[in-house]
């Protein structure tokens, strides 16, 4: 049954930290290089400025919990988990010996209502690449499908892909609220050292572009 409609959280209540228990680099410390580490989003990839307008996009869907998403582009087809957040407020992560695994927000928006859907997953384990290890290498244009409970699939369109310092999270950009059905899905990146881990988060910006 899906959830009732009061129940639905803003994500912008998830603060800056969001991902940084996704950024610990086990694999990299584990390696003792970070020579070979994931691929980073080039600044092509990143938003236009200065346009003056959105993309178009597809109708809102009726509410319905996701199961699954699909990057064909860098051979993403994971199962998703409900995250919550943790008691510093930060989005809680999947399991990480799970590394086919990535999660969603459950108590923000759904994937294809209006606003802003927020998933996330490992980049890497203690074993090796995991379920988001090629996020930044995706570029504007590509899709992004999630399959929903009510059998339906909710297709996104890239608009951006960009790679963040820790220490300046854009909060509102990522998690601000959005007039039409948006999708964010983030993992780790923006370098790394064996001290702190990886030093930011990549993030795709998407919308809703269709459903079948």
């Amino acid at each position: 049954m899906p959830e009732k409609r009061s129940r639905r959280v803003s994500s912008w209540v998830i603060a800056a930290v969001t991902a940084l228990a996704l950024c610990l680099g086990a694999w990299l410390l584990r390696q003792g290089t970070a020579t070979h580490g994931p691929p980073q989003p080039s600044a092509a990839q990143a938003a236009h400025s200065g346009t003056g307008h959105e993309p178009a996009g597809a109708a809102p869907l009726s509410p319905s919990p996701p199961d699954r998403v699909r990057i064909p582009s860098i051979r993403v087809n994971a199962p998703l988990m409900g995250l919550g957040l943790t008691p510093q407020g930060s989005l809680d992560v999947p399991p990480p010996e799970k590394k086919n695994l990535a999660g969603w927000y459950e108590a923000g928006t759904l994937p294809g209502e209006r606003g802003t859907a927020v998933m996330a997953g490992h980049v890497d384990n203690a074993e090796g690449p995991a379920v988001f290890y090629d996020l930044g290498a995706l570029t504007r244009g590509r899709t992004i499908e999630v399959d929903r409970r009510d059998g339906s699939v909710a297709v996104f369109t890239v608009d951006a892909v960009e790679v963040y310092d820790a220490r300046a999270f854009p909060d509102q950009k990522v998690y601000g609220a959005a007039d039409r059905p948006e999708l964010r899905v983030i993992t780790c990146g923006g370098g790394y050292s064996k001290q702190t881990g990886y030093r930011g988060n990549v993030v795709v910006f998407a919308h809703l572009t269709g459903s079948r």
